[in-house]
């Protein structure tokens, strides 16, 4: 399997869009969204193409081939308005013997992980920067944001397959980062 990974949406139809391109140009089969996906939130401002109406049409789209997690922004109204389940706190996947933990990141984070000893792979979103860390046999992964990018970072997503996990600028796909796990 070959997974899109993104996070913290925050509204902008045009990084969906984007994302979605994404998704069929690395020919993926399931999208893994770590939160934030309608509201911009009070602290962030609009983001570029911001349509949350537009947006939740879109991710309807592949609601077969979404998995996700709930983000600080989100909320029961947008659970409404997506077919999609949005409202668990993480989703735990295994892949060929991986185990991959994602969440959004307010909750679980680097600094508070789960107390699950045998994941290989946590994914998390929250900060808007991407980030891919091998620590302590765990890879640490933050795919950035598609809407919002902080620190003046370009605008990211991840791709994961066959133990490994790539970031990638949205606005031309080129990778900036890779890391394989054992």
């Amino acid at each position: 399997m070959k997974y899109l990974i993104i996070s913290d949406v925050h509204g902008s139809k045009e990084s969906i869009n984007s994302a979605i391109n994404a998704f069929h140009k690395h020919q993926c089969d399931l999208i893994i969204l770590l939160g934030d996906i309608l509201y911009h939130g009070p602290r962030n401002p609009l983001p570029e193409g911001f349509d949350p109406a537009g947006v939740a049409i879109r991710l309807n789209e592949y609601k077969d081939k979404i998995i996700c997690a709930c983000g600080n922004c989100d909320s029961e109204v947008d659970q409404m308005v997506l077919n999609f389940p949005i409202k668990a706190p993480y989703a735990l996947i295994v892949e060929d013997g991986v185990k991959i933990f994602a969440t959004h990141g307010h909750i679980y984070n680097p600094d508070n992980l789960p107390d699950l000893d045998t994941i290989d792979i946590f994914l998390y979103g929250h900060t808007h920067l991407y980030d891919l860390t091998l620590q302590n046999n765990l890879l640490l992964v933050n795919p950035g944001s598609i809407s919002l990018p902080k620190e003046n970072r370009p605008k990211t997503y991840a791709i994961y397959e066959n133990k490994q996990v790539s970031i990638y600028k949205l606005q031309d796909d080129t990778i900036l980062l890779t890391k394989i796990i054992d």
